[in-house]
């Protein structure tokens, strides 16, 4: 199966007009609004539902991509984003042992 790589605009080729011709679409808008908004990334799945309104997952695709060849968006693959949510749920299980291992000795002194 070959699987096309993503198509992400270097800087240079990023214009206002591609700016605005994907946002001139409501869904796209919404999503991207919903992407600013956020402190992480989403998978698509987190959209399948927008303004209260189901889209289907090959229309959701085709916003994606005008999001992202308009340079507003970048795809992350599945394994960057699997390896980044492992990277922060062991630094945060790491801080929770520390803590726990902390409060721990303090008790055990008194």
């Amino acid at each position: 199966m070959y699987v096309r790589p993503l198509l992400h605009p270097s800087l240079e080729d990023i214009t206002v007009e591609g700016i605005l011709h994907a946002l001139s679409d409501p869904v796209r808008a919404a999503i991207y609004a919903d992407i600013v908004a956020q402190e992480c990334s989403h998978n698509c799945s987190m959209f399948l539902t927008v303004s209260d309104k189901a889209i289907p997952k090959s229309t959701l695709s085709q916003h994606f991509r005008a999001l992202r060849e308009a340079g507003l968006i970048r795809g992350e693959g599945l394994i960057r984003a699997i390896v980044n949510a492992h990277t922060i749920q062991s630094t945060d299980e790491a801080r929770a042992k520390k803590l726990a291992a902390k409060r721990s000795s303090s008790r055990s002194e008194k």
